[in-house]
């Protein structure tokens, strides 16, 4: 089975696993991956030597956040599936429609970043909350327009109480 790959939405990749390696943009490539506890990976390929860590893994989104090195890569996955989908127009249905933007945890809003009639996409950043001595920036989990603000900088507020509200 042959998966799309893109890498912070910038790098395209083909992959398919064969064998005991993998055909990578139409050429085969040895690949030695190891396991390193629960969600890191020792990588060898073409004799250099590989650190991978698992940061995040979204299936429903199909996205998995990595670290190589220690440098962090986006990486969204497609198969022939989602392809399919693609080509059919199905694929929108799948976007998520966004009503509400709630405080994940209580803080103090140190920043709203959009103001009403705003248009965000998703991974838009909305507003910066302070929790727990730490800068939360809290992002957009879809596309919308800003209908209303619930909050400003120096409120208080308790987890789950709207901040952004979209129309």
């Amino acid at each position: 089975m042959k998966y799309k790959v893109v890498a912070n939405s910038k790098y395209h990749y083909e992959i398919e696993p064969e064998n005991a390696g993998f055909v990578i943009n139409g050429n085969n490539e040895d690949l030695d991956i190891r396991p390193i506890g629960q969600r890191g990976f020792h990588v060898l390929h073409r004799n250099q030597s590989f650190l991978a860590d698992v940061v995040e893994v979204n299936r429903a989104e199909k996205f998995c956040l990595i670290k190589v090195n220690g440098n962090a890569y986006r990486l969204e996955l497609q198969d022939q599936y989602d392809t399919l989908l693609h080509k059919l127009g199905l694929d929108s249905m799948q976007k998520h429609k966004v009503d509400v933007v709630k405080a994940p945890m209580p803080g103090l809003v140190l920043d709203v970043l959009v103001e009403e009639g705003a248009v965000v996409k998703k991974g838009d950043n909305l507003f910066i909350l302070e929790a727990m001595k730490m800068e939360n920036i809290i992002k957009a989990p879809g596309d919308g327009t800003v209908k209303s603000v619930k909050a400003s900088a120096g409120n208080k507020v308790e987890k789950g109480q709207a901040i952004i509200v979209f129309g």
